[in-house]
């Protein structure tokens, strides 16, 4: 707020300017040097950052980490995403109506494209490192609930491991979930499961699925 107040920053891409006025900001209150060196050095470093960042970074409405993630994984890279057709943006797992539509509109508008293209001039990295070309495809098309405290695999370790070969994560149990992967605690999930018959696994039934 400071920074903009004091028209250091106008938009997203003037970020990357302020190493041009490192002078400048040591004169305003609370910017230390090192600070400011601190500030310089993660802004610069963000150009390094995957495009799911820089998709929630920008905004978009209905887009949060998750979308942001999903865009990543299924698209090579931001123009990819910006040449999306809606129907492929429909396509993808978790996205509803409103989300595609809201992707589609905000790169069709003229302002976001010229926002996004002073970004690419900046050296902001366009291209997904999360894009994966599946070798091994055993969980395609298998959507997975993972619910209590597993043994040895954090939630997170787990999701990277279904995603890896070509699953899916929901967060709640439904008619359409093949698995629910369960440990200590599970809670009102695994009821849910018993009552719709979904298989329930176990990590070490869950390790003896993997390859």
């Amino acid at each position: 707020e400071n920074l903009l107040e004091k028209e250091f920053i106008q938009s997203y891409s003037s970020l990357y300017h302020l190493k041009d006025k490192k002078d400048a900001l040591t004169k305003i209150e609370g910017f230390g040097k090192k600070s400011i060196d601190k500030l310089l050095q993660s802004i610069e470093s963000s150009k390094e950052n995957n495009i799911d960042r820089l998709l929630f970074g920008l905004g978009i409405r209905h887009i949060g980490q998750k979308a942001a993630k999903i865009l990543a994984l299924h698209f090579d890279s931001m123009d990819s995403i910006k040449n999306a057709n809606l129907d492929a943006l429909m396509d993808l797992e978790e996205f509803g109506q409103i989300m595609a539509e809201s992707v589609y509109s905000f790169f069709s508008q003229e302002q976001n494209t010229h926002m996004i293209e002073s970004l690419r001039e900046e050296g902001i990295n366009f291209i997904s490192k999360s894009k994966k070309n599946l070798t091994d495809t055993r969980f395609v098309g298998l959507s997975f609930v993972l619910t209590g405290t597993l043994p040895t695999l954090s939630r997170t370790q787990a999701q990277e491991l279904i995603e890896e070969f070509g699953g899916k994560v929901s967060s709640s149990v439904s008619k359409k979930t093949n698995f629910l992967l369960a440990g200590e605690e599970a809670g009102s999930k695994l009821n849910k499961a018993i009552e719709l018959n979904i298989k329930v696994l176990d990590e070490a039934e869950f390790k003896n699925m993997l390859p």
